[in-house]
């Protein structure tokens, strides 16, 4: 089994071979690749250094599998190259979410529908897995008629240079700007590019991946995205109205068993998801999990998880295990 990790040196291409290593992935053969100006460098996995390697000289490799994460230019030009040589590429970019002839995966909830013939698949955006990560479930029971949700997300969302910026303004010091405003004791209500609605492309993603996700376009989804001063993992106030009615606990109860997704609800010792304690988790963390008493059949949720492992990483390699498993790749 030979793998390639394209973006090797980024923010999530770290997190990707720390999880390949953490969950023991076959492989043969590892090849880490980046960009012409990180060619030669050297990156450590299972203490061992590799030298990093153009997307030219991997494809020349011919890996089974290719874990993308270097951007969305550069999945349109070279995705394409790396499946004509066989190679199975999943994509953390969002280049290929909404191609209609492209699957876009979350294990837990439809990697059944993954075949051979599936050369490039799409990874979901970071704050889309977390949300139906803790949705599908209850939509398969109670069939989900509407959907409001707000996020607060992490500067490495964006990446290492906003994460330097954070840290920097933290400490007094002027840098490189990856926002628009200071994110340091602030809120940015701008996440990605505004499209002509108004809307950002973060919060419309949330709109189309989670609808292409759960396979019903009649879903209806609003969302607003805001970036917060956290140097690591989303949160997410959800408000859900059902088709079904539903008991409260028997909700709870469907969450406890869904894999993947931990319940952390209890007010009598202020047990509730948040950032600092999902850091590093692959789960889903779902809390505050309440009735709305303004309309029927709806509940609020508060989801939590680290954005670069179950929202990146993590979600890219249990895709590539599912290949694997399944004798797809």
């Amino acid at each position: 089994m030979k793998i390639a990790v394209v973006g090797a040196t980024g923010l999530v291409g770290n997190v990707m071979l720390k999880v390949l290593e953490e969950r023991n992935f076959p492989i043969d053969e590892l090849l880490v690749v980046a960009s012409e100006r990180s060619i030669g460098k050297k990156i450590k996995f299972k203490d061992k250094d590799y030298d990093v390697i153009s997307l030219s000289t991997a494809i020349e490799k011919r890996p089974n599998i290719a874990l993308f994460s270097a951007g969305g230019a550069t999945s349109i030009e070279w995705a394409p190259k790396f499946a004509e040589v066989g190679t199975t590429v999943i994509d953390n970019s969002s280049a290929w979410r909404m191609d209609h002839s492209k699957k876009l995966i979350v294990p837990e909830i439809n990697a059944n529908i993954l075949t051979k013939a599936d050369k490039i698949i799409a990874n979901p955006n970071c704050s889309t897995i977390q949300m139906v990560m803790a949705l599908a479930p209850l939509h398969k029971k109670y069939r989900i008629k509407r959907i409001v949700v707000s996020t607060y997300q992490s500067v490495s969302g964006t990446g290492i240079k906003a994460v330097e910026q954070m840290e920097n303004e933290m400490l007094g010091i002027k840098g490189d700007m990856a926002y628009p405003y200071p994110i340091h004791k602030n809120a940015i209500p701008h996440c990605d590019v505004f499209e002509n609605n108004g809307y950002t492309k973060e919060e419309m993603k949330l709109v189309r991946e989670t609808q292409k996700i759960l396979d019903n376009r009649a879903i209806a989804i609003t969302a607003t995205a805001v970036r917060i001063p956290t140097a690591g993992g989303h949160s997410e106030s959800v408000n859900v109205e059902f088709e079904e009615d539903f008991n409260l606990n028997d909700l709870k109860q469907l969450l406890s068993n869904t894999e993947g997704v931990t319940v952390q609800d209890n007010l009598d010792i202020n047990a509730y998801p948040m950032p600092l304690f999902a850091n590093g988790k692959d789960d889903v963390f779902v809390g505050r999990i309440r009735r709305d008493e303004s309309q029927p059949n709806s509940v609020n949720l508060w989801i939590v998880s680290d954005n670069l492992r179950k929202g990146a990483a993590t979600n890219t390699v249990q895709i590539a295990e599912y290949l694997v498993k399944h004798g797809l790749a």
